[in-house]
C-alpha cells in the first residue's frame, strides 16, 4: 500500500510541474504541452497533482470540454485503483494455497 502512497506521490509532482511548464509556454506563446498528455498523466496516479495545479496556477481550470474528461479520467483511475486494492485483500484473505 506504501508503493501506491509513493507512486501517486511521485506521478503528481510530475503532473503537476507539466501543467506548470505547459502555463508558463501558454503566456510566452511557445509550443504548449497537448491536453492529451496532460490528461494521460493525470491518469497514470498523477490526478492529485494535476488538481493541485488546476486550483493554485489556475490553469486548465475553465475549459468545460477538457475538465469533463479530467474528471472521467479521475474516477477511471479510483475505480481501477480501488478494485486492484479490493481484489488484493479479497485473494490474500480467502484464498489459501495448500
Amino acid at each position: 500500500m506504501e508503493y501506491l502512497l509513493l507512486l501517486y506521490a511521485l506521478a503528481s509532482v510530475v503532473c503537476f510541474v507539466m501543467y506548470a511548464i505547459d502555463k508558463r509556454a501558454a503566456g510566452a506563446g511557445r509550443r504548449r504541452i497537448s491536453e492529451r498528455a496532460l490528461l494521460w498523466t493525470g491518469l497514470a496516479f498523477g490526478w492529485p497533482g494535476a488538481l493541485l495545479a488546476q486550483r493554485w496556477l489556475r490553469h486548465k481550470s475553465s475549459k468545460a470540454s477538457f475538465l469533463w474528461l479530467f474528471w472521467a479520467t479521475v474516477l477511471l483511475n479510483v475505480t481501477i485503483v480501488a478494485a486492484l486494492v479490493y481484489l488484493t485483500l479479497y485473494v490474500n484473505e480467502h484464498v489459501v494455497i495448500s
